[in-house]
């Protein structure tokens, strides 16, 4: 359940991702491909050696960052360099506790404000989609409320079922090229641009942290597990470094996907539930098999149906985020600061506004309350 529904729900904000920062779909094939095999490998690696039901995701959020910067005119073997970029750091965490430590400690209001900020514009595509394409999109949205209430877990992955009818009923036969289809690894060598790194690299590291690992340790610890913090970093980063190469962005820990293998329902006995992360990780590799269909759906698809698709699946961290941004009263306007020069796409010196709303909001707490924003 946690390996079908974590791929359905968002491999299209993936896809559309890398494709926005440059990729074209043969390297975003490539890119869902190795996040695959970099999960698998992570996740099975995981249950064999701790025994512990650690899942392992590819970056939903920053694949959110990524697709946020589709006007930026990025190259992508510099989006690859500030991959891996954002890999050696989550690496460097795992090596040096203290880094991990300090980058946790990033005020909360102001993290959540940035992922607010950067989710907002993908979450109005559903309202956008009905608008343009009624006939397409509103099945989609009516699949995924119903289900939301009756099976919250398979309303995005029913949602993109049905999505994916509608594109199969809209291009026909067209969109289907066998040789596109074999999945294949495609290495992008890559460039370092300072602008990209900080504009791109920075935002997908930290809302990989503070967006998928500190709310995935708290599920571990919640149904009784302490998180491996060193394997998850270490691992982490060395599997990312390895997916970046071959275009995928990021992997990290899940927050659904560990619910559903930490409780109860993945095993009665606690001990005994490490085995669901095992059999995450080994779907991982057919379901990365098939990435070159999947890339080549999301291709022949209108832009706002895939985005409208990946608006429902990201709208639980949209809720999320703004309830955590706007939870502590002392720091609203700093919060609102960060989300507002987020949410405005403003680029300056050629770096994108997930970077700025962070100063900004960073500036803003330390100006109103330098003791609490020390704290």
């Amino acid at each position: 359940m946690a390996a079908i529904s974590g791929f359905a729900s968002s491999f299209a904000l993936v896809v559309a991702g890398l494709k926005a920062v440059g990729a074209s779909d043969g390297q975003a094939a490539s890119g869902l491909f190795a996040l695959c095999l970099a999960t698998a490998v992570v996740s099975i690696t995981a249950a064999l050696a701790l025994r512990l039901p650690v899942a392992i995701a590819w970056s939903t959020p920053g694949a959110a960052v990524l697709l946020a910067a589709v006007d930026h005119g990025i190259r992508f073997s510099d989006a690859v360099g500030a991959f891996l970029v954002s890999a050696a750091l989550m690496l460097l965490c795992g090596v040096w506790p203290a880094l991990g430590r300090l980058i946790t400690r990033i005020p909360r209001p102001l993290a959540s404000a940035m992922l607010a900020g950067v989710l907002l514009p993908i979450c109005l595509a559903p309202v956008q989609a009905v608008a343009q394409l009624p006939l397409f999109a509103a099945p989609v949205v009516v699949v995924w409320l119903v289900l939301f209430r009756l099976a919250p877990r398979w309303a995005v992955p029913a949602a993109m079922v049905v999505a994916v009818v509608g594109i199969l009923v809209s291009a026909g036969t067209g969109w289907f090229d066998p040789a596109r289809a074999v999945p294949h690894l495609e290495f992008v060598a890559p460039t370092l641009d300072p602008s990209v790194v900080v504009g791109v690299g920075l935002p997908l590291f930290i809302v990989t942290m503070a967006g998928q690992n500190v709310p995935g340790f708290t599920v571990l610890q919640a149904h009784g597990y302490e998180p491996p913090v060193r394997y998850a970093f270490v691992g982490q980063g060395l599997g990312s470094a390895a997916a970046a190469l071959f275009g995928g962005h990021a992997i990290n820990l899940g927050a659904i996907t560990a619910a559903i293998m930490t409780g109860p329902e993945s095993h009665p006995e606690h001990s005994r539930r490490w085995i669901a992360t095992l059999t995450n990780g080994a779907l991982y590799v057919p379901l990365g098999l098939v990435a070159g269909v999947a890339t080549a759906l999301v291709a022949a698809a209108p832009t706002v149906l895939i985005t409208a698709v990946a608006g429902l699946a990201v709208l639980g961290a949209l809720v999320t985020s703004v309830t955590s941004a706007l939870e502590e009263p002392a720091h609203r306007i700093a919060a609102i600061a960060t989300f507002l020069v987020v949410v405005s796409g403003v680029v300056v010196l050629g770096i994108g506004s997930a970077f700025w709303g962070l100063l900004v909001g960073g500036v803003v707490m330390l100006w109103l309350h330098p003791r609490r924003a020390a704290r």
